[in-house]
């Protein structure tokens, strides 16, 4: 509904930017429909803050309302020139990485500062409704820095990682193997165990787990923990 909502935004603001060369687009109420479909399949996961840049974008760089294709490619401009994930992208590894931030390979530095920022705990233990939108500003304001030329840094570990701990990366990785699946199906399924044994959000992410097995044809048996003597 969020990004229904979003795409009708966004089509009003055409309709006023581009005028009649917007109704000339379509021949019907149901060619709009059909193409807001369409665009709101491409822009899942894109914030409400970047679609309204990539409209305003759009009005310096096309005289006719853009393409589903074009618009994308004004939404990954500047990110992915500098190297730096969607927000939705960055929130999930920021969330998947929150219990041990210092042991992750981060896409981007901008990916910790932001976790950081927004509170590892909160992270861990709170829903996507209640944190996205901190994460969200910070991470925004972390890219535009970048952007800006400023160059972030990741902190310097204390020592070593122990190669020998049981780290949940790595236990993903081997149930993966395991279960013959590939390692981002792996991944997936067992982001809740990254959540705090016992609290709610883990017990929904779990259940998420399962409804994704069931559409991927997979029997699988969902594992309780992942530390050893668990």
């Amino acid at each position: 509904m969020e990004t229904k909502r979003l795409v009708n935004m966004i089509f009003a603001r055409f309709m006023t930017i581009y005028g009649h060369k917007f109704k000339s687009a379509f021949q019907s109420e149901d060619e709009i429909r059909i193409a807001k479909r369409e665009w709101a399949l491409s822009l899942q996961g894109y914030s409400e803050a970047e679609l309204v840049l990539a409209v305003n974008r759009s009005k310096e760089s096309f005289i006719w309302m853009p393409t589903v294709a074009e618009f994308l490619s004004l939404l990954r401009r500047d990110y992915e020139s500098f190297g730096l994930p969607s927000t939705l992208e960055a929130y999930r590894e920021a969330c998947f990485a929150a219990d041990h931030p210092r042991d992750r390979d981060w896409s981007h530095p901008a990916v910790y500062h932001a976790g950081r920022a927004t509170d590892w705990f909160r992270l861990r233990t709170e829903e996507k409704s209640q944190v996205f939108r901190d994460f969200e500003h910070y991470y925004r304001t972390l890219c535009q820095r970048v952007v800006n030329g400023e160059s972030l840094d990741l902190p310097v570990p204390m020592a070593l990682p122990d190669k020998s701990s049981n780290t949940l990366s790595e236990f993903i990785t081997r149930w993966g193997e395991e279960q013959g699946i590939t390692p981002e199906q792996a991944a997936t399924l067992l982001f809740y165990l990254s959540k705090p044994k016992g609290s709610p959000v883990r017990a929904h992410f779990r259940q998420q787990a399962q409804t994704r097995m069931e559409h991927w044809g997979l029997d699988l048996q969902l594992p309780d923990d992942y530390r050893q003597g668990s």
